[in-house]
């Protein structure tokens, strides 16, 4: 007969580093849908036209899976801890936007007037221009608390990217605004990358003041109101965003300047009165702006008498806006009602001059119905909510206003530009973000994309536990019988 022996099994484990999931596989997962989806738009679209698939599906596809797949393996290797969310819905987005630009560039109209034709080639280009940079910000920039070194290098940057319009023989007129420079016949738009300098100054500047701004002298109906001195900063800020409305013309990167830097004023000091003030100063010029300049008039009296089919001149070089382009958009809008005609079965086309630019949002109204047009902002509600997030899990103030600064710069801009073509407000001229046909817009959001990237890895990343020591260690005796351990230094 066998005894049994009640002598205690030792299990010895040691601290180790504490671990964390960087959920690349779940965006790898999401990365396939991302591809897959506009693949099966492309087809659904050459279908509806010409009742075959067209001839470039293949190409399409792979060059879209190619690129996504090489920012995936970027942000495997050095971003291992990155939100899982934001590049997948970047390349969603960018891939319908290359969909409804070569929708578009079938359009026989829109080829006779020179707005179609090649498009969807050159944005794919400009769509692997931006995952280059994307690529590039990622492997460079290893700790995104080192954009806080250029604080005022950034000021200084962004102000000299804002004023390039205006220097003779460089900076170009389209359509009324003063926003372009071109040289040869390339053409580029530096307010698009300005919006990121300039959050980068915001949050070095805000972060570093924002004790001082937060201070309240006095109360008045329940807001706390800043001190004189501490409303330099905001008065600054506000009559260099009027300068850009007078002198460019471009209410669009005017108000997007102005915002970002109320919104990141208002998360610093978490004051209400400082967004009191900033929408007050923004209506008082605008209003201001608008009483003497001849542009901002026309798109003000568009957006009143949106109707109205004499109201502007037919030439849209001299006002930036075509007498029935705000008409063709709502009436597209009206007319994909709650789930649309269809990939490639609507008359978007209609609205000619900036079709795939600034008025897109008409074609997925109108193609994909109100439906359609909710999933596209929900997408883009997501970005800015993931943006958020970050901001809110990142461990460093000036990663913090970094974040929120970006995601509210994305916001912002995507709201002027849906709200401008939906009627809600004037038009701005600005483009849609990875949905308009343009280089500047793709390439700058693919960067902003990267920095969010970046700071989210940052906050994300484990700590690294502290090294084992040898009293550290704990001895776990397992009794035979079944019972608990019992732990023992």
């Amino acid at each position: 007969m066998s005894s049994t022996t009640n002598t205690p099994t030792h299990q010895t484990s040691t601290i180790g580093s504490i671990g964390a999931p960087s959920r690349r596989n779940t965006e790898l997962a999401l990365l396939i849908f991302a591809v897959v989806i506009p693949v099966f738009a492309y087809a659904n679209v050459g279908l509806a036209l010409d009742n075959q698939v067209p001839t470039g599906l293949l190409g399409y596809g792979l060059g879209l899976g190619l690129l996504a797949g090489v920012a995936h393996l970027v942000v495997r290797k050095f971003a291992p801890y990155a939100d899982p969310l934001l590049l997948p819905l970047a390349t969603l987005l960018n891939g319908l936007g290359l969909v409804c630009i070569w929708r578009l560039d079938q359009s026989k109209l829109l080829q006779s007037i020179h707005v179609a034709g090649g498009k969807a080639t050159n944005q794919l280009i400009y769509t692997a221009m931006g995952i280059t940079l994307f690529v590039v910000v990622l492997i460079f920039l290893k700790e995104h608390r080192t954009l806080q070194r250029y604080t005022y290098i950034s000021m200084a940057a962004a102000l000299f990217l804002l004023l390039l319009p205006l220097v003779p023989g460089l900076g170009a007129d389209v359509y009324g605004a003063k926003i372009w420079i071109q040289i040869g016949s390339f053409t580029i738009q530096p307010g698009e990358f300005a919006k990121i300098v300039l959050a980068v100054f915001f949050a070095g500047y805000l972060m570093v003041k924002r004790d001082a701004l937060a201070l309240a002298s006095r109360r008045f109906m329940g807001l706390y109101l800043p001190r004189g001195r501490d409303l330099g900063p905001i008065l600054v800020v506000w009559a260099i965003s009027i300068l850009i409305l007078v002198f460019e013309t471009d209410l669009g990167t005017s108000l997007l300047f102005f915002g970002m830097f109320v919104i990141m004023l208002y998360v610093a000091t978490e004051r209400t009165s400082w967004i009191v003030f900033g929408l007050l100063m923004s209506a008082a010029g605008a209003v201001g702006v608008a009483s003497f300049e001849p542009h901002i008039q026309v798109r003000v009296q568009a957006w009143l008498n949106p109707m109205h089919e004499y109201l502007l001149s037919r030439d849209p070089k001299a006002t930036g806006v075509h007498s029935d382009q705000l008409q063709q958009a709502l009436w597209a809008f009206g007319s994909g009602g709650t789930l649309g005609t269809g990939w490639g079965q609507g008359h978007s086309e209609l609205i000619r001059f900036a079709a795939n630019s600034d008025f897109i949002l008409a074609t997925f109204g109108e193609e994909l119905g109100l439906a359609g047009l909710m999933a596209i902002l929900l997408i883009y509600g997501l970005i800015v909510e993931r943006g958020v997030r970050t901001a809110l899990a990142a461990r460093d103030p000036f990663g913090k206003m970094l974040a929120v600064g970006l995601s509210g710069a994305f916001a912002l801009q995507v709201f002027v530009v849906a709200g401008g073509v939906m009627g809600l407000i004037p038009l701005t001229g600005m483009t849609m973000p990875f949905l308009a046909y343009g280089g500047s817009s793709v390439i700058a959001n693919w960067a902003l994309i990267a920095i969010l990237i970046r700071i989210s890895d940052t906050a994300r990343r484990p700590a690294p536990a502290p090294a084992a020591s040898p009293d550290a260690e704990m001895t776990q005796i397992v009794r035979p019988g079944g019972s608990g351990p019992v732990a023992e230094a």
